[in-house]
């Protein structure tokens, strides 16, 4: 199971915010079967022993006490030229998005055979709205999750400061304990349904100010207006303790230490936190906390120093453990992020130096290296290039705890067995360190 939340507590993911919440019965009696169908295979793979060996696995792993090294295939975008929409045999729009999730754990433990862990689980989400901070920019493009760009509302900050507003979540409770009742009939004596949401995925900050003012102009604004950009990081930081508190006062926070995606890139199986199935109320103090700052990659370390790692700092303290970074290279500001309390994820990324971070880790944090996800990118695949990556990186890190998490992918090439054989070839490799 995974994610033990309370059940008087809920959430929106993305992929119900944009989704209507059907009318009693929401599904019909076919879709309701392919459904069950598709929980009873989740069900069987979950009971697998091996699916207990990787709880242990990761465990160990976070733990510090690693046995080998971990792969995680992430492939995001990606999922959808594994699970094509011609593969979905569902009509209602949320019925098919349980199709796909459902989908996506069958072929993750028949095909991919990553270290993921399978759990005869099924979360949900509230239904909420963020409120937002008061000012919100205007975006041109991104449909079908393609690029975009926006309009900064926070255009001058003598006239515009004040309109920024602490953003709060409002929950329609009516909706969601109907989603959940359904969801609980549905797979009753199959799967264990669960309310969960990660509220705040990070506490970075920063792309949140960004979409405030605009990248280029903050990265002016660090040299033109300093006294603005530690006004405005103060006020973001504050949003954040804000919205931490209120959550935990409501009994809101969910555990994630368990098979709950952590960080950048792995999850959350430890025994440094309160078990994700010990009852009662959660505590920040129970969680995994995660800041990154992406999009201050080509500031300098003193100014990240200076602008971003203290307004970063007392929402970290909050956590019993924390992660730190994404697809910014950490080398060159590990002598600040490695501060950051109670530290142990370091994300690793494709622009990294993975030499350096393997002397500046050790032993002491998990490496969680992220490959380049290009090399899956393209109609035909380089599996020797993959390889000598690979073998690199492990010979690079012996005496480091590493995992291997393959993501950020917008696309396999068209072809989903480029996910397969990229798992396969790490394997292969780990099997080959003995």
């Amino acid at each position: 199971m995974e994610n033990v939340c309370p059940s008087t507590t809920l959430h929106t993911s993305g992929e119900l915010d944009t989704l209507v919440i059907p009318e009693d019965p929401p599904f019909s009696p076919a879709e309701d079967d392919v459904l069950k169908s598709l929980a009873r295979k989740v069900r069987d793979l979950a009971d697998r022993p091996i699916e207990q060996e990787k709880r242990r696995l990761w465990t160990r792993h976070n733990d510090l006490d690693p046995i080998r090294p971990i792969s995680y295939c992430h492939p995001e975008n990606g999922w959808n030229e594994i699970i094509t929409q011609d593969q979905l045999h569902c009509v209602h729009p949320l019925a098919r998005a349980w199709e796909m999730r459902l989908r996506k754990k069958i072929f993750r433990g028949e095909h991919l055979k990553d270290d993921k862990v399978i759990e005869a689980s099924f979360t949900l989400n509230h239904i909420a709205t963020d409120t937002g901070w008061g000012l919100k920019e205007e975006r041109i493009g991104g449909e079908h999750g393609g690029a975009y760009n926006w309009k900064p509302p926070l255009e001058d900050y003598e006239a515009d400061f004040d309109k920024l507003a602490y953003p709060d979540f409002i929950i329609d409770w009516d909706k969601t304990n109907r989603l959940v009742e359904y969801a609980k009939g549905l797979f009753d004596g199959i799967l264990d349904v669960f309310l969960y949401r990660d509220w705040v995925y990070s506490v970075g900050l920063t792309v949140d100010y960004i979409n405030l003012r605009g990248l280029e102009t903050l990265m002016m604004d660090f040299y033109d207006e300093p006294e603005w950009v530690h006004k405005v990081m103060a006020f973001l930081r504050d949003g954040y303790l804000r919205r931490l508190q209120w959550l935990e006062d409501n009994n809101l926070l969910c555990r994630n230490s368990g098979g709950a995606y952590v960080g950048s890139g792995g999850t959350g199986w430890t025994t440094g936190l309160p078990a994700w199935d010990t009852p009662g109320t959660v505590l920040l103090s129970d969680r995994w906390g995660f800041a990154e700052s992406q999009e201050t990659v080509g500031v300098s370390p003193e100014m990240f120093e200076e602008f971003v790692y203290p307004y970063q700092v007392p929402l970290l303290e909050k956590f019993g453990l924390n992660c730190y970074g994404c697809c910014e290279p950490l080398d060159l500001r590990w002598h600040v992020v490695k501060n950051f309390p109670r530290l142990r994820r370091a994300s690793v990324s494709a622009w990294a130096d993975v030499e350096k971070m393997a002397e500046n880790l050790q032993g002491d944090y998990v490496f969680s290296w992220k490959p380049n996800p290009a090399m899956l990118s393209t109609p035909t695949i380089d599996e020797d290039r993959i390889r000598a990556a690979v073998r690199d990186t492990l010979e690079k890190t012996r005496g480091c705890v590493v995992e291997i998490v393959m993501k950020d992918n917008h696309t396999l090439g068209g072809d989903r067995e480029h996910a397969v054989t990229w798992c396969r070839i790490v394997r292969e490799e780990i099997d080959r360190l003995g």
